[in-house]
């Protein structure tokens, strides 16, 4: 029997935006995947978390982004952990709960470089298929050392993803925001609504 093939994508999304979406639905039709999971981060030791807004926030935005999309699934399970959050133990859990499904961890080629020095790195390369999407700004013969790195001292299985590259960062929507100006287009109209409901980013 065939496993099932899921991709997991996560963020802080602070917000979500239509660059994270674009990346996510390429993924599912590039790697022929049958959902991918949508994961907020929670306390992200890489990130200043007194920045971050709340992870209700951050969740309630991920799930009006995605729920006209029956390819995405809102996973809840990194912002609902207590402590810091690291990705070598989301995808134990993930591997000990459904061992009939291949993962597949969807990032960018900036984020795909410097894994190496991430929390157990070698426990991530074991559990999953890094699929990595090409970015103009990291020269293909820089991501080919760094597979070539990773598959020596992981046994890495790696993908790279050809996808159009969104120029979009949450860091300039939230200062769009302040400054009083639109987002229209950037992200979801509902999610828009939101933030405006809630006075984010202001």
């Amino acid at each position: 029997m065939n496993k099932k093939k899921v991709g997991v994508f996560g963020g802080t999304f602070d917000p979500i935006h239509m660059g994270h979406l674009i990346l996510a639905q390429n993924a599912l039709e590039i790697l022929g995947l049958d959902k991918v999971l949508i994961m907020p981060s929670g306390c992200s030791y890489l990130k200043d978390t007194e920045k971050v807004s709340k992870k209700e926030h951050r969740i309630e935005m991920t799930r009006l982004a995605i729920e006209d999309n029956d390819g995405f699934e809102l996973s809840v399970m990194e912002a609902e952990r207590e402590g810091n959050s690291y990705t070598y133990e989301t995808f134990e859990i993930l591997c000990s709960q459904n061992p009939d499904i291949d993962y597949y961890y969807i990032i960018g080629a900036d984020v795909f470089m410097s894994m190496r020095t991430w929390q157990k790195p070698e426990e991530i390369f074991k559990r999953c298929t890094i699929a990595c999407a090409r970015r103009d700004n990291i020269p293909e013969a820089d991501l080919k050392d760094m597979e070539m790195q990773l598959i020596r001292d992981f046994d890495a299985k790696v993908v790279f993803m050809d996808v159009p590259e969104v120029v979009i960062s949450s860091s300039d929507i939230r200062d769009l925001i302040n400054r009083g100006m639109s987002c229209r287009y950037y992200l979801n109209e509902n999610v828009i609504e939101y933030i405006r409901k809630n006075g984010l980013y202001r």
